[in-house]
């Protein structure tokens, strides 16, 4: 089966080549002007309309016009523009499978939070800024003020690949952990947790929430004033999803109340925060710049996780990564 592969990112002449390479036999399409970035829109590009196969971000209205289109490989693990009920709905009434790419990513975000997590129980922002002697009073109060993990509470909200991988790393630290999600599945290998029980779990349980929920209408502002109202005094708040998903301005309030103990940020909204954004002068607040899915050789993980997902499509095989239908 030959299939008409558009491509719509930017690569490198080597991943360019690995792409080649691992499509041969097939036919490899580029838009004259491909996406800067998996946030930008793809402009409208006619060759697409004979596409069998997309791999990259492709144009809404585009899909809609390409009759021959059997596969979509989005080439970033987030699926905001494409996950609402209309698009799902027209994907499984066309029968064409979506595939994301989490699993490119799962093991970086999952290790930027598992450090962001560490360095909090180990009171590192403090530490590594602070020059004391042995024995002083303020080197007392910062041994005293890093926490053991074990016996702590975590719970996840958004409830993936990311977290399932996470869940790994934290296993050994003997936490409590949980996982919230709207409808449990029954696989997920942790306690999972629904909308009744969440308030009463992040009052009582939760000593850190790891906040990976996607955009979208159903999550926007989850985190807002209320929700942080009804988190345990001295929690710690972790957000490698989304920055819609936040209330900043609750957050904000939360910290510097001391509701909360500290927030790690990987996401924000908009990215980057302005200078002048409250968030900046609070100094348990600790943001890093949409860092955590980034690793070596990221590019050439994408392309071989395309292809390997292209091999399965032509034999038949059960795609990783299919989020719909």
């Amino acid at each position: 089966m030959k299939l008409r592969i558009h491509a719509d990112l930017i690569l490198s002449p080597e991943h360019l080549e690995m792409l080649r390479e691992g499509t041969r036999g097939h036919e490899l399409v580029f838009p004259s002007k491909p996406v800067t970035s998996v946030l930008a829109k793809a402009e409208r590009d006619p060759q697409f309309e004979t596409a069998d196969v997309s791999f990259g971000q492709p144009d809404l209205a585009a899909i809609d016009e390409a009759k021959h289109l059997k596969w979509i490989h989005v080439s970033s693990s987030g699926i905001t523009r494409y996950d609402t009920p209309e698009f799902r709905g027209k994907m499984k009434a066309r029968g064409i499978p979506v595939t994301n790419s989490a699993a490119v990513y799962q093991e970086a975000c999952a290790t930027h939070v598992f450090s962001f997590l560490l360095a909090q129980a180990r009171s590192l922002p403090l530490g590594l800024k602070t020059r004391t002697a042995n024995g002083t009073a303020l080197w007392h109060q910062m041994r005293g003020a890093s926490i053991p993990l074990a016996g702590q509470t975590v719970l996840i909200l958004g409830y993936g690949s990311i977290a399932k991988r996470l869940v790994e790393m934290l296993r050994p630290l003997n936490m409590n952990i949980l996982a919230y999600r709207r409808r449990a599945r029954g696989d997920e290998g942790v306690p999972v947790i629904t909308e009744s029980a969440l308030a009463e779990t992040l009052a009582k349980q939760a000593d850190h929430v790891i906040n990976i929920l996607p955009d979208s209408a159903e999550t926007r502002l989850f985190f807002n004033e209320s929700r942080f109202a009804q988190m345990k005094p001295g929690a710690v708040f972790y957000n490698i999803g989304r920055g819609t998903t936040v209330d900043q301005g609750a957050l904000r309030d939360a910290l510097h109340t001391g509701r909360l103990a500290a927030a790690w940020l990987d996401v924000t909204d908009p990215e980057p925060l302005p200078d002048d954004h409250p968030l900046w002068q609070e100094p348990n607040c600790h943001i890093t710049p949409h860092l955590a899915g980034g690793h070596q050789n990221e590019t050439a993980t994408l392309v071989r996780h395309f292809l390997g997902n292209l091999e399965r499509f032509v034999s038949g095989q059960p795609l990783v990564d299919q989020v719909m239908p």
